[in-house]
This record gives structure tokens, C-alpha cells and sequence, in this order.
């Protein structure tokens, strides 16, 4: 079997482009186009076509497209001729060539439909915005993810090849043959998030038809007593992860996810959710290569929609074969440890929704035994479903918080507003809103159906579970950050609560200002145009992490000296909207020029008994921690700020320190690696700062940007609130900082060139 990369040489609506390519990053954003949920991005038809010529030594073969993610109502024809029909955005599907001519030229047509909106509660991109390959396959042979090998026992190490034909395998000199059987890897190393050692497995089935598999030698167990990796108890830090990537919009890049599962291993994540879809083959591959757990993730809603025009209308059609698409597409991958078949669905209150969870457990279980399946279960919201008031129901939502008589959906609402007014209103109060033995009952039967059971803001629920349901294992599948103190106190004493997922770890597109800590006024959710961005994740969209991420890692035990974070300095005397998915606004900055003599707040992380600050040399005081976290409130002045943290005796245990930025303020590029191949993507930094190379957060202007020898793929900045776009090359810094990512072209130099039309950066890439 040959595989080849199918990604040059299309057009989209007539334009060249070059996939993965999202359609809809570049549409005219308006406040009258769509909602918040969709970033105010209008939809649109989509039709991309590619015209290739068939060598004639490919007939007599299966030649197969495989595309990883179109979105969505993907209608695939071939010289005119309509050869399949996708409907779910969020998983791969193969298309067979069949009616190819060889020897000649072939056009390849694939319309993707994203008119009807909304059909998300977030930024969803459009188009063929993963990538596509061509398989040439042997009549009768290998095909793509049809033999699966799994671990049988760990100690000694035996793996499981099993295949639709027969095959012989190859690992590290071992070698086995047939549809089924096993193999012994001697002296194997294991895989785990600590220790991800890959095996390639060579499979051969007849005459030079070859494929190779990397895999992991991996064990997961699970009971009351916890949850165990190759014997290991193993606690999930986890966080959810939307699927766009930032200022590309949706178009998903290798380099892109491998650099998001870094920042994240980086930042103390050992474990992602894919919310609320199946998480792309690249970021499973970066899981795989750097050490990360992925609960992989099926639906966002079952057949209720959200939304009038999303995938609930395709859901009864089409469930059993996405779900099979996941778990065949994943099963080799020994990230995933865990299969999620859905998100805050309010159907297992009802015996039909019940029905068809136990469907889809079935179904991953027979298709998988090994994993465990779980779910992101809203018990609050399973509750109102079992009383008649569903938050969602086909497209409808509540007259008001109290319930009332269903309205239909418009086009254009935000389908999250409801569920978002109600949480912003409880606040932390929403995890005990789940405590009732009403909405226990409700919730036992499919909650107990499930191997794991998944929590979405119930954490009240925790330490009721020893005693309520002594033999369910479960973990945090959807938390509020500033939570994760009290969350992980309870998954330490809890050997049933196996883990913890705050929403989010990344900010994503759409779902505008959920997250939002604003000095414009306004309500704390539902942010009108031109807010763009959720402004929820612990780290932005560029991958800065923020003080909320460094108080995590230190919640987790991983920073071994203090962590400052400072509240934006910059808006004296106005107040601030805080929302209840975002705990502090703090960063890691202490570069506020102009602003000396303004009050600071200053956050200080450490888990030892006291810190104390102080600014240029002078002690502002000493404070007792509390949760891992002391506030201090100073007036600014440039300098120094350092923290020192001291054990119960009073010993000086570590101290850090911030600096303001020095010096004439200049334009910096900063590519994060210099030399790269053909094609090669790279992200290069683009920064305010002082002449010491300190960010400075309060000296934004518009920059922009050019390329030469490459190209400009997006520029863009975190600034969660603006009309700029990402793909027209100027965009204005937010808190210092902004960030190109670049094609690099044929070998040479990629220069990449920022200025404001007085400061000027610039910095070259060898591309070799």
C-alpha cells in the first residue's frame, strides 16, 4: 500500500490553495452574520476541486481518498459523478476512486456545506481544513487502519496483531504470521505520558505490500482504587481542547498540534479532553510522540440539537458509523486511554437517550474492549431533562432560567446562552446543584452503564460517591480552573476520583467571551461583536500561558519556586466584569510603562506555608498562603518584583522574580526555531519590547507583517475583542504580543519582516 499526500494543487470557490485550508477564517466577520457562538463568522458553500492526472500503473488496483475533516455535508463526485456523502464534520472518511481514468487527467470535486448556521456553539472553521490522502492499495490487501495491535500483558510484554487478511509482523526482530496472533517484545520499555516509547511494527501481506505502525506498549486498569497506567496509579491533569488552532482558524498542521501537546506538556498537563469532537490523527501523533492522555471525544449532542442546523438532525443516521470511524481511526494510538461518547447530553434521562448510550458503549467495547468509555456528563442539566425542561430539545430552548413554555430557536441565537446565563449566575454553586437524590436516581442508570463516569460541574457530588455508589470510578470531566485547588485536594484523597478537566486549557475561537474579564462593562457572558474569542483557557491563543496556569502547576506540586502574576495595571479606577469560567485576569508581567503610582494587584503561587513580595529590594510584607495563593496590593512603579517563599520554620525555600521592560521599546521577531525544511511550518513571535528583551504590556500598536521566501499563513494576537483578521497580515499587539505563522518555501532564507511604519523587526529562517 502507498500512501501520498493529496494537499497541493486545489482550488476553493476558484482560488488556489494549498490544504488543510479553512474557508470561513477569512469571511467578513459582522454582528449581523451570526452569533457568538460561531465568533460572528457567516457560513458559506465551499466547493474546492483538484485536477490530477492517474498513472496508468494504478489500474487494476483500490485507489482510496481518505480525508481527514471536512466540515461538513461533505459531497465527494469524481469527474462528475457523486462518490459518497459525509455529514459529521469532526471524522475521517475514505472516498474509492471508482470511474478513474488512467493515463489521463481526473477532477476531484468535494462541496462542503456550512450555510445553514448556527450549527455549533463555537467556531467550527469551514471547508477541507485537515488533511487528504491518496491510498493505492493491492486488490485484496492492506488498507488504512485495518490491522490493530493492542497490548495483551505487560509484564511480560505481548501484543496482539489482528488484521482482515493475513499478514506477517514485524517488531524489533520478532516476528509472527496470520489474521490473529501474538508476539513477544523482550526487554520492552513501556509507554506512558512519563516515558512515551513508540514501536514500529512492519506488516507485510503478500508481495511488497508493506505498512508501518508505530504503537505503544500500554496498560490501563481501572476500579474504586483508581486509575493505573502499566501498574502505576495515575492521576489525569487534565484539560479540554477545542479543535481550531488559534489564528489559522480550523486548518490543522502538524507543527501546529505537535507545538499545543508541547506548551501544554510544558505547562504540567499530563492529559487532554477533545472537546466536544474526535481530536485530529496530528494531535494524536504529538500525544503519542511527547507523553499526553487523550480522552477522545464523539459528539456534542446526541439527536436533541443545540442548534437548529447541527449534527443532532444527522445523529440517528449517522452515530454508529462515526463512532466506528473514531475508535478504527485511534485504536493503534496509546495516547487514548479513554473513549467519551458525548457531552452534556440531557437523552440518558430518557429511556430512549438511555438506550442509546448503552448502544454506543457497546459498540466502542466490542469495536475496543481494552479502554474504558465515559462520557462529559452534566448531571444538572440530565436532571431538567427528566423533568420536562431540557435545556436543549431539537433546537429549542427554555422560555427563561425557570423553564416556561419551549421557543424555537432562531438562525442566528446562541444556542449556548442558556446554559452560560445559568452558570454565570451560580457561579461555583452550580457543582453542588447535582447533590439531590432526585437527579442521583435520574443519572445512576447511565452514569453506572459507563466504565468511567465523567462529572461536568458536580463536583459537590465527589465525596458523596463512596458511600452513594461505592463501586463507580470517576473523574472531573468538565471543572472552572479557579476550582482546582478543592478539586485537587479531593482527587488526592479520593482513590475513585481519578482526575480532574478544566474548561479550558487552550482559548479557542467562538463562544465569545465566556471567559472574558473586561474593562468595557457588560454582562459576563454572550459578549456582543466584535468579541471573537472564548478568553477562557489558562493559556492563550498564541500558547502564553497566564496566572491562572502557573497557580494549576503549582496546585499540582510542579513549580518549585514562587510564580507572580499581576492583574493589567492599565485601567485605574475602572472596574472589572469577571466571568465564572476565568479566575483571574493576572499575567506574568511586571512591564506597565506609564502607569507608575496606579494600584497592583499581585497574585503570588507557591504551596509553601508563606511568601512575601517585595518591589526594588523593599519588603511590602509578608502573607500567609492560602490554597496556594497570597494577594498583595501595591502601587506600581517600574523595577523589580520578587517573591520569596518561606517553609513553616521560616525558611527561605525559592524565590522569582519580574522586571519591567528598559530601555527605548522596540519591534522583536522571534522565530522559535531558525532553520527549517521545505513546507516546514513555523511559528515566529512577534513582541513589543524593551531594549533589556523584556515584553512590555502596555505599549501596543498595529503591526505589519511581510514575508519573503515563505508564506504568511496568519498574524494575528489574544486580544479577544477586535475587528482585525487574522489573514490579512496587520493585526495591533495585545499586552506586548502578537504572532506570525509561516510557510517556509524552497530551500534558502525566509526573512519575516514586522514594523509599525517607524519600529521595525526582523529575522531570518534557514530553510534546508
Amino acid at each position: 500500500m502507498i500512501k501520498l499526500s493529496f494537499n497541493e494543487n486545489w482550488t476553493c470557490n476558484g482560488t488556489a490553495v494549498t490544504l488543510p485550508h479553512d474557508a470561513q477564517i477569512t469571511e467578513k466577520r459582522g454582528a449581523d452574520v451570526s452569533n457568538g457562538g460561531h465568533g460572528y463568522f457567516p457560513g458559506g458553500v465551499y466547493t474546492y476541486e483538484k485536477t490530477f492526472t492517474a498513472p496508468a500503473d494504478w489500474e487494476g488496483k483500490d485507489i482510496l481518498v481518505e480525508f481527514e475533516g471536512v466540515y461538513k455535508n461533505a459531497t465527494v463526485s469524481l469527474n462528475g459523478k457523486e462518490l459518497c456523502f459525509h455529514a459529521y464534520g469532526y471524522t475521517g472518511f475514505f472516498a474509492e476512486l471508482e470511474g478513474l481514468v488512467y493515463g489521463a487527467e481526473n477532477t476531484l470535486t468535494v462541496v462542503a456545506d456550512n450555510s445553514k448556521l448556527p450549527n455549533s456553539r463555537w467556531y467550527s472553521g469551514a471547508g477541507i481544513y485537515r488533511p487528504v490522502w491518496l491510498h493505492v492499495c493491492e486488490k485484496g490487501g492492506l488498507r488504512p487502519e485495518s490491522v490493530k495491535i493492542s497490548t495483551v500483558s505487560i509484564a511480560p510484554a505481548v501484543i496482539r496483531v489482528e488484521s482482515p487478511v493475513s499478514v506477517k509482523a514485524e517488531v524489533e526482530g520478532v516476528s509472527g504470521k496470520g489474521t490473529s496472533f501474538e508476539l513477544t517484545i523482550p526487554n520492552a520499555r513501556l509507554w506512558s505520558d512519563e516515558t512515551p516509547y513508540l514501536y514500529t511494527a512492519r506488516i507485510t501481506a503478500g508481495e511488497g505490500d508493506t505498512l508501518e505502525i508505530p504503537f505503544g506498549i500500554r496498560e490501563i486498569r481501572w476500579s474504586n482504587r483508581g486509575l493505573f497506567i502499566n501498574g502505576k496509579e495515575t492521576l489525569l491533569r487534565g484539560g479540554c481542547v477545542h479543535h481550531d488552532s488559534g489564528i489559522l482558524g480550523a486548518a490543522t498542521y502538524a507543527e501546529s498540534e505537535e507545538r499545543r501537546v508541547r506548551i501544554l506538556k510544558e505547562n504540567g498537563f499530563n492529559a487532554i479532553r477533545s472537546a466536544h469532537n474526535p481530536a485530529s490523527r496530528a494531535m494524536l501523533d504529538a500525544c503519542d510522540r511527547l507523553g499526553l492522555y487523550v480522552m477522545d471525544e464523539t459528539f456534542d449532542m446526541w439527536y436533541n440539537r443545540k442548534n437548529p442546523h447541527d449534527y443532532g438532525k444527522d445523529f440517528e443516521k449517522c452515530w454508529e458509523a462515526d463512532v466506528t470511524s473514531m475508535v478504527e481511526r485511534d485504536f493503534n494510538h496509546p495516547s487514548v486511554i479513554l473513549y467519551s461518547i458525548g457531552n452534556e447530553v440531557g437523552e440518558p434521562a430518557e429511556p430512549k437517550g438511555l438506550d442509546y448510550g448503552k448502544k454506543m458503549i457497546e459498540l466502542c467495547h466490542r469495536l475496543d474492549p481494552s479502554r474504558p468509555v465515559t462520557c462529559g456528563a452534566n448531571l444538572m442539566i440530565m436532571g431538567r431533562t427528566a423533568k420536562g425542561n431540557a435545556l436543549y430539545k431539537d433546537g429549542e430552548q427554555p422560555g427563561g432560567a425557570s423553564g416556561g413554555k419551549p421557543k424555537k430557536e432562531k438562525d442566528g441565537q446562541n444556542a449556548s446562552l442558556m446554559f452560560n446565563m445559568v452558570a454565570a449566575f451560580m457561579g461555583s454553586g452550580m457543582n453542588k446543584s447535582a447533590n439531590s437524590k432526585k437527579i442521583d436516581a435520574v443519572t445512576t442508570p447511565f452514569l453506572d452503564a459507563l466504565d468511567i463516569a465523567g462529572y461536568n460541574y458536580a463536583s459537590g457530588r465527589y465525596p458523596l460517591e463512596a458511600k452513594a455508589h461505592p463501586d463507580r470510578v470517576l473523574f472531573g470531566s468538565e471543572t472552572f480552573p479557579q476550582d482546582i485547588w478543592k478539586n485537587w485536594q479531593m482527587v488526592k484523597k479520593y482513590p475513585y476520583l481519578v482526575g480532574d478537566f478544566m474548561w479550558t486549557s487552550w482559548d479557542y475561537l467562538g463562544e465569545a467571551g465566556i471567559g472574558a474579564w473586561s474593562y468595557t462593562g457588560g454582562m459576563p457572558f454572550n459578549r456582543p461583536y466584535p468579541w471573537l474569542l472564548a478568553g477562557a483557557g489558562v493559556i492563550d491563543i498564541l500558547g502564553n500561558p497566564d496566572g491562572s496556569c502557573k497557580y494549576t502547576s503549582t496546585v499540582w506540586g510542579l513549580e518549585q519556586n514562587p510564580v507572580i502574576a499581576v492583574r493589567p495595571v492599565n485601567h485605574p479606577g475602572v472596574r472589572v466584569s469577571k466571568s465564572v469560567w476565568r479566575g483571574t485576569n493576572a499575567i506574568l508581567s511586571w512591564a506597565w510603562s506609564s502607569c507608575t503610582g496606579n494600584r497592583a494587584e499581585v497574585e503570588i503561587y507557591s504551596d509553601k506555608a508563606q511568601v512575601e513580595l517585595l518591589l526594588n529590594g523593599k519588603s511590602v510584607g509578608k502573607k500567609k498562603v492560602k490554597e496556594c495563593k497570597a494577594l498583595f496590593k501595591v502601587k506600581y512603579e517600574p523595577g523589580t518584583l520578587t517573591a520569596v517563599a518561606y517553609d513553616a520554620s521560616g525558611r527561605e525555600t525559592g524565590r522569582s522574580e519580574l522586571i519591567s521592560a528598559t530601555g527605548p521599546f522596540g519591534v522583536t521577531v522571534r522565530p522559535e526555531k531558525t532553520e527549517a525544511r521545505p513546507g516546514e511550518i513555523v511559528y515566529v513571535p512577534v513582541n513589543i519590547e524593551g531594549a533589556n528583551g523584556v515584553v512590555e504590556s502596555n505599549a501596543d500598536r498595529k503591526l505589519k507583517v511581510t514575508v519573503e521566501g515563505g508564506e504568511l499563513l496568519a498574524f494575528g494576537s489574544a486580544n479577544p475583542c477586535t475587528e482585525e483578521q487574522y489573514h490579512t497580515g496587520s493585526f495591533t499587539t495585545y499586552y506586548g504580543r502578537a504572532l506570525a505563522i509561516v510557510r517556509a518555501g524552497a530551500a534558502g532564507k525566509v526573512k519575516v519582516t514586522a514594523t509599525d511604519g517607524r519600529l521595525t523587526g526582523t529575522a531570518e529562517i534557514t530553510v534546508s
